[in-house]
């Protein structure tokens, strides 16, 4: 299935992380893993109409944090002239030649900070959910692992 909803997520603190409130709603393939495990699995079930609020642990998010943290690299190890910012997701290459992701946690004159834990890691999500849509997905999205609206 395809859903459609509107959302906002918060810190437990309240702190507005993300919120699609006056603009498109998120779409994605249920079962799919297009969204953290565990708002699609409270989202499981529901119909055109309702809201729910989630919340979601780390564990069921974006994982614990994990190792040393933020890591210094040299600002001219990136491409001269891009736009860089925290919480920005970049893809470096490992010693295998696979790429993996990283995020920026800061960027300053010399020296890019970027850390393999996801920004959310280790925060427990809050959701405010309305789902808007609900339909039959196509089998070109079911092969493909997403929705193509």
């Amino acid at each position: 299935m395809v859903v459609s909803m509107h959302y906002t997520l918060t810190t437990p603190e309240g702190q507005v992380i993300d919120s699609s409130a006056g603009g498109t709603p998120l779409t994605y393939l249920h079962g799919a893993n297009n969204i953290v495990p565990g708002l699609e699995g409270k989202l499981t079930g529901h119909v055109v109409g309702d809201r729910i609020q989630a919340i979601v642990p780390p564990s069921e998010g974006y994982g614990e944090r994990t190792g040393p943290g933020p890591q210094a690299v040299p600002r001219d190890r990136f491409p001269a002239g891009e736009e860089l910012h925290a919480g920005m997701q970049i893809l470096a290459q490992g010693p295998d030649g696979q790429p993996f992701p990283l995020w920026i946690a800061k960027v300053e004159q010399d020296n890019v900070y970027v850390d393999h834990n996801h920004p959310l890691a280790g925060v427990t999500l809050h959701f405010d959910v309305e789902v808007t849509g609900i339909r039959a997905a196509t089998a070109e999205e079911l092969a493909h692992g997403h929705p193509h609206d």
